[in-house]
């Protein structure tokens, strides 16, 4: 989830396993289950399928024919079959949405009727079981949800006490990358600053949570930052239990995954729950130091709220695991960008000393007066579309969407990869072209920009969306404002990425100028 995009890529994780090699401690479950499989694989072909969709083959279904970019191929099974297909994984019938319109059709129209959660093994092992990511829709559901949605627009909103603290911390942090940077870059050097983006990130969390950041050689940093990169990791790698739970009852290597999953779920989220005793233990109800305090107040001390405790430090979690992975991918994608394209990378730098100068520093008030930084950020996120497929959806009662029948409980994926680059939506899709989302007075185009989908959208739209936003604006800003940046020839950057949990970069080497004179800001307390 960017912060939190509900984290809509569980789906991408479970397809990226399957794509890979066929481990082979797995060969002989695969024949020990072809048998029966067959037989039913047989049964269904006598059947009358839903919904279209490309032949599915026993034991494995569609799995193969994926690939290590399903976003892509469900674009291009979406020519054959429609916007709306069915595939099967294991022994699960999955129903796969494409494009703007049919996607939009379900998550806005349809809203209710989208807004569960298959009941996966591993969505129960997030945030203690209470994840506002990961559980299903319910009365419960919407109670948490509006809590924490209220929570943050109260970090983000115009009249927040914190939210000029809030926009500091990152101020502070960009800066410090920026130190950062020009320190790398000493000699001409280049290097690949996206373990300093990650760092970064995960430390605007903890100040947006714990109201502290921490110095990029602190231990319990660096341990949270372990946990969350191990976390990232075993989600990317996919979990095959959830749609072939027999997995887990012999050995094999696809259960020790299983297994790391939640073991370091567990170690995470008790990390998280010693902070949240911390803050319990001098919580004072009319001082709000961050987060953390704010959701305390609101779930612990008021007795009309109708959750418990636990779900204080769900909340907690699922904020740090959401906003830490995507900000962090997202800002890579922008320097990336911005070195293959230096002629835009000139054009910010030009607009920034127009509006800003080189005396101060920019700010969020800046904002409507660099648009084009603001397009290009939406540009990237379009263009890159770095969480391609959402977390996968259920659905609570029958729907029809283009005219199909999709029965209750059917697990639902979501291509918003497909919605970035619908050729009826965008024109020219495949093209980099920040300037499509600005009108003919150079201001950003608000229809245009939220017709980009990164966040989700109906009921399980990122309800951290805007505190994102905010977040890649300002590093943008402030890392623009001091520094130019410039790729390295012996390797150039490049759209070559890993899937998993987001698309990650696997190429990724700069070097970065001051363009004046280094700026500072005092540390918010």
């Amino acid at each position: 989830m960017a912060l939190g995009t509900e984290y809509d890529v569980k789906g991408s994780s479970i397809i990226r396993e399957w794509s890979g090699q066929v481990q082979p401690a797995l060969v002989a479950s695969f024949v020990f289950l072809f048998c029966l499989e067959a037989c039913l694989w047989v049964r269904n072909l006598r059947q009358k399928r839903r919904l279209p969709g490309p032949f599915a083959w026993p034991v494995v279904g569609n799995a193969m024919q994926l690939g290590q970019t399903p976003h892509t191929t469900f674009a291009r099974l979406a020519k054959k079959y429609g916007s709306v297909y069915q595939i099967r994984l294991g022994r699960s019938d999955i129903v796969v949405l494409n494009g703007d319109k049919a996607i939009r059709q379900a998550l806005i129209e349809h809203s209710t009727e989208f807004a569960g959660r298959p009941n996966f093994v591993s969505f129960q092992m997030v945030s203690g079981g209470r994840s506002l990511t990961f559980t299903t829709y319910s009365k419960q559901w919407k109670l948490h949800r509006k809590i924490a949605q209220t929570k943050l627009r109260d970090f983000s909103s115009a009249t927040s006490q914190t939210k000029s603290a809030f926009e500091q911390h990152i101020t502070v942090e960009a800066l410090e990358l920026v130190k950062i940077f020009l320190s790398h870059s000493s000699n001409g050097r280049h290097f690949n600053p996206s373990q300093k983006f990650t760092i970064a990130a995960a430390n605007i969390m903890c100040a947006l949570c714990f109201g502290k950041r921490y110095g990029h050689d602190d231990l319990e940093f660096r341990n949270l930052l372990q946990k969350l990169e191990r976390f990232g990791e075993t989600v990317g790698a996919g979990s095959l239990v959830d749609v072939m739970p027999w997995l887990q009852n012999f050995p094999n290597p696809v259960r020790s995954v299983y297994e790391n999953f939640k073991t370091l779920n567990e170690e995470f989220f008790s990390y998280v729950k010693d902070k949240v005793d911390e803050h319990r233990e001098s919580f004072t109800p009319d001082v709000v130091r961050d987060m953390s305090d704010s959701i305390i107040n609101v779930i612990e001390h008021n007795e009309d709220c109708g959750l418990s405790k636990e779900f204080v430090e769900s909340t907690v979690t699922d904020l740090i695991g959401a906003g830490q992975d995507t900000v962090s991918t997202s800002l890579q994608w922008i320097l990336i960008l911005l070195v293959k394209h230096p002629d835009m990378q000139r054009k910010v730098h030009e607009l920034m000393d127009k509006v800003v100068g080189p005396d101060r520093l920019p700010t969020i008030e800046d904002r409507s007066r660099l648009a084009y930084l603001d397009a290009f950020i939406y540009e990237t996120m379009r263009f890159i579309s770095y969480v391609p497929l959402t977390i996968p959806h259920s659905t609570t009662s029958d729907v029809t969407i283009e005219g199909l029948h999709i029965p209750k409980d059917t697990v639902v994926f979501i291509n918003q990869w497909s919605v970035n680059h619908d050729p009826l939506k965008w024109k020219d899709p495949h093209i980099f072209d920040p300037t499509r989302f600005l009108d003919e007075h150079g201001a950003l185009n608000k229809e245009v920009t939220s017709s980009v989908m990164i966040f989700s959208t109906g009921k399980r739209r990122c309800p951290g969306s805007q505190i994102a936003k905010v977040e890649l604006f300002l590093f943008a800003a402030v890392l623009l404002h001091q520094c130019s940046f410039e790729a390295d020839p012996s390797n150039p950057p490049s759209l070559d990425c890993s899937y998993g949990l987001t698309l990650r970069p696997l190429h990724l080497s700069i070097s970065a100028k001051l363009r004046g004179k280094l700026l500072d800001v005092v540390s918010p307390a």
